[in-house]
């Protein structure tokens, strides 16, 4: 006969149980609805240590606020160190009240000038020779020679209104491009339409001439056709009222004269300009 199997052993003791209720298993799911304000997020404590690198991150637009506020603070500064407008010296006042005068009188006195200018139609004296006289050429050596040479100077004012003085005169007379004597004439004084005549006489004594110029002279002599050259420097001073001026006058002249002893005018031109 068989004997019974041994029943099993009795369970142990359970622990007390706590006041705090048991932890829900995660899969169990709650069947009761639960409303949104009873629901609470609680706020991440931060610490000192984790706001300190926040705080020194700086705006980019704050920035470039604070860039315009201070760009329009120096503005207002330089507008207000401006120096105000100072009064103008008198004395400065006067010297430009002078000058306008002066300039207006100078002006005036321009226009006026060239009124008379234009109203009187100044003209230039004139020179000329009405006749001539050669007396005498002849050779020492074929390099040399001596000569006698007169002809009036013929100095006519064609102004109506103008009166000139002649205050220097200087008459040279030329072979070709040759210099063989010259002569000065005194000062005269001439009136409007006053015509003066002046003999002026040279002498030509030793002169020394290029072999080719004195062969071309003494071809001229033999030819009975002299050609000599005038010259003449003067300066002129014009009074015209109150007003006076002075200029130069530069004459030339070309004369065509017979051969010595008795050798006479036979054409010339004569020009005179400033």
């Amino acid at each position: 006969m068989l004997s019974p199997l041994p029943s099993p052993p009795p369970p142990p003791p359970l622990p007390p149980q706590s006041a705090s209720p048991s932890p829900t298993p995660p899969s169990t799911k709650y069947t009761t609805p639960i409303s949104l304000s009873q629901i609470v997020i609680s706020k991440p404590t931060i610490t000192q240590q984790e706001e300190a690198p926040s705080s020194n991150k700086t705006n980019p637009n704050t920035d470039t606020d604070n860039d315009n506020d201070n760009t329009t603070t120096l503005v207002r500064k330089s507008l207000l160190r401006q120096p105000h407008p100072r009064r103008t010296n008198p004395f400065i006042w006067c010297c430009a009240i002078i000058c306008l005068i002066f300039s207006v009188i100078l002006i005036l006195f321009g226009v006026a000038t060239l009124i008379i200018f234009l109203s009187m139609k100044p003209r230039i004296p004139l020179f000329d020779t009405p006749n001539a006289r050669l007396n005498g050429i002849y050779f020492d050596t074929p390099e040399y020679f001596n000569g006698d040479f007169t002809f009036l100077a013929n100095f006519s004012n064609p102004n109506k209104r103008i009166d000139v003085r002649f205050e220097y005169l200087v008459i040279e007379l030329y072979f070709h491009d040759r210099l063989i004597s010259t002569q000065a004439v005194q000062p005269f004084y001439q009136r409007s339409g006053e015509v003066r005549v002046e003999a002026v006489h040279f002498i030509s004594s030793l002169v020394y001439l290029p072999q080719n110029l004195g062969v071309e002279l003494q071809k001229q002599v033999l030819s009975n056709r002299v050609t000599y050259f005038i010259r003449g420097t003067f300066k002129v001073r014009a009074h015209m009222g109150l007003i006076r001026f002075s200029y130069w006058l530069h004459a030339r002249c070309e004369l065509l004269m017979s051969s010595p002893p008795a050798g006479v005018l036979v054409s010339h031109i004569c020009k005179t300009k400033r």
